[in-house]
């Protein structure tokens, strides 16, 4: 919980509203990979996930709306990490649960917290889509999930691939009974 709050907030500093906003890197999302070696991992990504989004709540000045960020983005986090823990067999697999659960949960009600707080322009252009709710879902649609898509493939797939060469084989280790091991 507390390295997915820290490495969002730190995400926040460094990449600004890319770690929240209508186009989505949140490096933290990484994490879910954790979920491949333990059932462990999400309940603590979810309770991260909260601790971020309350604290957003507090940075960016989003108020109650903020609140929807706190429910249905922790959501999406639970849930895409749940999807790895239960096809942790298939990790290439595994891996887009977070990236359908962010894709289709996030961009439900970021249109809103977003048009709340006074806009909804789509990054590094002047293009305004406040008002058109289904033309906002589907940019955030597909934004949102080639954003986790990356932060899963290219941090988090490399991220379970190193800690299951160390963390794995001792775990699987201590398991055995001694006179296996």
């Amino acid at each position: 919980a507390a390295g997915y709050a820290g490495l969002t907030l730190v995400t926040l500093l460094f990449l600004g509203s890319l770690a929240w906003g209508p186009v989505q890197f949140r490096v933290s999302e990484a994490l879910c990979a954790l979920a491949l070696l333990t059932a462990d991992a999400v309940p603590g990504l979810a309770l991260g996930c909260v601790i971020a989004n309350v604290a957003n709540i507090v940075l960016s000045g989003t108020g109650m709306l903020g609140m929807l960020d706190v429910v249905f983005g922790s959501l999406a986090t639970a849930l895409g990490a749940w999807f790895t823990w239960r096809n942790r067999r298939r990790p290439a697999l595994a891996l887009m649960g977070p990236v359908i659960a962010n894709a289709l949960i996030v961009p439900a009600y970021l249109p809103l917290m977003l048009q709340g707080i006074g806009f909804y322009t789509i990054p590094f252009t002047n293009i305004a889509l406040d008002g058109a709710y289904p033309a906002m879902y589907v940019f955030g649609l597909l934004a949102t999930g080639a954003g986790e898509a990356v932060v899963m493939y290219a941090l988090g797939l490399p991220l379970y691939r190193a800690l299951s060469r160390t963390t794995l084989p001792r775990m699987l280790a201590s398991e055995l009974p001694e006179s296996l091991s």
